[in-house]
């Protein structure tokens, strides 16, 4: 069973994705920000990670930066998921890894089709 790390400031967030997720197989682990979802990864290796930009303590920007800066991370696929639009933001979560950018409100079946295409 494919491990999806979910991180997001907003408990219905996290809540909606995970049973998107859930209802397709996939088994979710959530954090409420980057730091959090750090401490998940280094605890139990997931599949693929979905990241909210906007959160408290560590950002998804700068967490995706920090998980890509780890060689065991290299190929680890991860989705934004976000309110943000601003192409700044865009391009630099795509020079950090970022394989893919839903803006909030998301369709489910969408952000499902994506985890399936880019789960690893």
């Amino acid at each position: 069973m494919k491990r999806i790390l979910v991180v997001d400031d907003a408990p219905s967030v996290r809540q909606q994705v995970a049973i998107a997720l859930t209802q397709k197989g996939y088994q979710v682990v959530e954090a409420g920000d980057g730091l959090e979802a750090l401490q998940r990864l280094a605890a139990s290796p997931v599949n693929l990670i979905i990241c909210d930009v906007n959160m408290p303590r560590m950002n998804g920007l700068e967490m995706i930066e920090r998980v890509k800066a780890d060689p065991r991370n290299g190929g680890l696929p991860i989705i934004m998921l976000t309110s943000e639009g601003q192409p700044a933001l865009i391009e630099r979560a795509k020079k950090a890894g970022a394989k893919c950018w839903i803006v909030k409100p998301f369709n489910a079946t969408l952000l499902v089709a994506a985890v399936d295409k880019l789960a690893v």
